[in-house]
């Protein structure tokens, strides 16, 4: 019964292979047919394009598209859970800050040894997936937070290196974004020898899936070493996603989607899942690939099959999200309580901390004789306000609108950044600036706000029709981030003059604001922090539960509109002024609940007030760790965020 399957979907890749040959060229079928049996009578442009570049891409893509089904089904039925893949274990991110720094300081390497760093950096991130989720807890929405935080992380490090070798960034911006064409068979003849463990997991795997279906206790009872055999498929799996994205750059969701088809289409032995999500594989990315090719001649721009692929298994995923993928435990992720009640001590510590950090940023500078204490001229001080202003403000915006976000929607993970608010106000500004060419204009703020409002709408809708269930808000989320981060990606790589400053932006750098735009900011945030107090009450009945909240008479839908409508506000001023930035929103209220901060107004303040000094520490860090080169605040914090983030979750899993 699977052979006619099988057969089916061959017969679906040979129509769309063909479908994709006749996009960009005006070569009939016949004369197509000719060069394919006999290359050597490719005489005119037409023809050397089409032997040169079109079936090379064609033939990269069934393969690239194919290893990454497979990998996706391997790394699914590995951990048995239909959340996992290269994306979401952080392998993807691994192998690329892999190769961004074999290919900005070890250039001799790249030719010969891309593929093997691509590799030991996946097998770092998945390293410390392992560390954190452990291997006997991959089954649920734990595994795929610690991915999405160690891509945040991984992510954050490549950035500030591409950042601090801009004249290498270009080339590195359409990688980035996924990129299938050709322009010989060089690199799919280097590709395919290196994807020959396929055929080693095709006959080994099957087998080991079969018996890790019944547990380890199950599958070890029956003479299997389970963790070798773990261990050995996945490696082998991260080897293939590693070849891949040497050679084409990073391709998402191809290797969460196709197995989730797999099984709506009927796979149901691990053998037939393999086979099914292999050639499904190929089928997604020649359907993704043609879209490409497809849009890039009608709008005359290069759109990257990276940007196609997130445009069409984002929306793809969250329908997945809620009809068929469900994390085993919908999120049982035990995080750290820390006390019950706010200690005056712990806030005296912020206030201190906060306060040496606004002396720091004043008076403790970096010039040529190394860090050195000096009161600041007129001239310097002029300099250094604003930017100390603009950081104060925005740890404050960012972490009131995370907790109004965490108490809605009644989830420890709600916040800006990973639930896309930041990513829909970046994707307003950068797609305006490209078609109006010029990334700040005066209109930031409006944009940023509705690209924020427009993603939080999306989200409240996806996320009744769910009852809010955090497994399925946090993928709509991590979905709906990864489709603007690869349309962004998209407008970094046209090569335009605002690409780098698009690039600089991004990375949260307050480098640029001037004394007015700090000034407008901090009075629009105080504006904004007024008005949340005054409704805190509202903040306070809704955390309780809506039926609640609705029988003290309370509008539960006139007030989430209200706060959400404050928490987009907050988004676009901050994200307008300095760039999106990460963690500040998640990691500031959860610091706040850990100190004791229960009530609403206590964890508004003292979340304000440790956003406002992580944002300040940030800044301040950055322009003295490497001077004279700058680290964006924005780039620092995530690191700092996600470092810290990964270490709660370490200690929860050990306490």
């Amino acid at each position: 019964m699977r052979t006619k399957h099988y057969i089916g979907y061959l017969a679906l890749i040979t129509l769309l292979s063909v479908f994709s040959l006749q996009i960009d060229t005006n070569l009939s079928l016949f004369e197509q047919w000719q060069l394919l049996t006999k290359p050597e009578v490719a005489t005119k442009f037409r023809d050397v394009f089409f032997t040169q570049a079109q079936l090379p891409r064609l033939s990269m893509t069934l393969l690239v598209g194919a290893m990454l089904g497979l990998t996706g089904s391997l790394m699914q039925q590995l951990t048995q859970n239909n959340l996992t893949s290269p994306l979401t274990l952080g392998t993807s991110s691994g192998a690329w800050l892999a190769l961004v720094v074999v290919n900005i300081w070890f250039v001799d390497w790249v030719a010969d040894y891309s593929a093997l760093a691509a590799m030991v950096g996946a097998l770092v991130a998945f390293g410390l997936i392992v560390s954190i989720a452990g291997v006997r807890n991959m089954t649920g929405l734990p595994l795929v937070v610690s991915g999405m935080v160690i891509n945040i992380l991984l992510g954050s490090i490549a950035t500030a290196i591409i950042i601090l070798n801009a004249q290498f960034a270009q080339n590195i911006f359409m990688w980035g974004a996924g990129d299938l064409s050709q322009y010989s068979w060089d690199w799919f003849e280097w590709l395919l020898p290196r994807c020959a463990i396929a055929i080693v997991i095709l006959i080994v795997a099957p087998r080991i899936l079969t018996l890790m279906k019944l547990g380890q206790e199950g599958a070890a009872a029956r003479g299997l070493a389970v963790l070798p055999a773990f261990g050995a498929l996945m490696v082998m799996g991260i080897w293939l996603v590693s070849a891949s994205i040497t050679a084409v750059g990073i391709i998402s969701f191809i290797g969460l989607l196709t197995p989730n088809i797999a099984r709506a289409m009927g796979a149901r032995t691990p053998r037939d899942e393999l086979i099914s999500s292999m050639l499904l594989g190929a089928m997604l990315l020649i359907i993704t690939d043609s879209a490409a090719i497809s849009l890039s001649l009608w709008l005359e721009e290069t759109i990257p099959s990276g940007v196609a692929a997130a445009a069409i298994g984002a929306p793809a995923l969250i329908w997945f999200t809620r009809k068929k993928l469900t994390a085993t435990d919908q999120l049982n992720l035990s995080m750290s309580q820390g006390k019950t009640a706010l200690s005056k001590r712990a806030v005296c510590s912020i206030a201190l901390f906060s306060l040496v950090g606004i002396l720091a940023y004043s008076f403790v500078t970096h010039g040529i004789n190394g860090i050195q204490w000096s009161v600041p001229g007129e001239f310097q001080w002029q300099l250094r306000w604003p930017r100390m202003l603009t950081a104060l403000s925005v740890g404050i915006a960012l972490s009131v609108a995370g907790i109004i976000l965490q108490r809605i929607v009644y989830n420890p993970l709600a916040s800006p950044d990973i639930l896309g608010v930041s990513s829909g106000a970046t994707f307003a500004i950068i797609t305006t600036g490209v078609i109006a060419g010029s990334l700040l204009s005066a209109f930031s703020w409006g944009i940023a706000f509705f690209g924020s409002m427009s993603v939080l709408m999306l989200l409240l809708i996806i996320g009744k029709r769910s009852h809010f269930n955090p497994s399925n808000f946090v993928l709509s989320g991590i979905a709906l981030t990864a489709l603007l981060e690869a349309l962004v990606q998209f407008s970094l790589a046209q090569g335009s003059g605002d690409s780098y400053k698009i690039l600089l932006w991004l990375t949260g750098s307050i480098y640029r604001v001037t004394a007015d735009t700090a000034l407008m900011l901090c009075l629009a945030i105080i504006v904004l922090l007024a008005a949340v107090f005054s409704i805190s009450r509202w903040l306070t009945l809704i955390s309780i539960g809506r039926q609640f909240s609705n029988a003290r008479g309370l509008n539960p839908t006139v007030a989430n509109t209200l706060m959400l409508t404050i928490v987009a506000l907050l988004c676009a001023f901050s994200t307008a002024t300095v760039g999106p930035i990460s963690f500040v929103g998640l990691v500031a209220p959860h610091m706040a609940m850990m100190l004791g901060a229960r009530k609403v107004k206590e964890q508004l303040c003292v979340g304000a007030l440790i956003g406002a000094t992580l944002m300040l520490w940030a800044d301040w860090l950055g322009q003295i760790a490497i001077y004279p080169s700058q680290v964006a605040a924005g780039t620092l914090v995530a690191i700092i965020g996600s470092t810290y983030f990964l270490f709660l979750m370490l200690k929860s899993k050990f306490s």
